[in-house]
């Protein structure tokens, strides 16, 4: 499984972005993609998740309410929805795919290059 991400960029405090994720495909029913972001200086952080097949998600309470996942399983795309950014969400954004598993952090096995995000205050 081979991902690709996008559609980061530099925005202002307060503005919207929405990252694809485009996988080349998702063999199975219990795949799930993750996203994760890493600040400079910081550790890699568990951002959210979803199911494609079920479209069932998952947030970390540090974005919920803002951030949002869907996807389009016509596509092999699940988008991150990044509203109401702030200057502390600046970072590398990464998706992850594994077989099978729960919608959190563990034992993703395929990953995708980052895209950055950058909220100017």
């Amino acid at each position: 499984v081979q991902l690709q991400a996008s559609g980061g960029g530099l925005v202002q405090a307060g503005e919207s972005l929405r990252l694809s994720c485009v996988a080349s495909e998702l063999p199975c029913s219990e795949c799930v993609v993750g996203w994760f972001r890493q600040a400079p200086g910081k550790e890699r952080e568990f951002v959210a998740a979803i199911r494609p097949s079920t479209a069932s998600t998952y947030l970390a309470d540090s974005v919920k309410g803002r951030f949002s996942m869907s996807r389009d399983n016509s596509k092999n795309t699940v988008y991150l929805r990044l509203n109401n950014l702030k200057p502390e969400d600046t970072a590398v954004y990464s998706c992850a795919a594994k077989r099978v598993g729960s919608l959190d952090h563990r034992n993703y096995v395929y990953w995708g290059q980052g895209t950055q995000v950058t909220v100017s205050s």
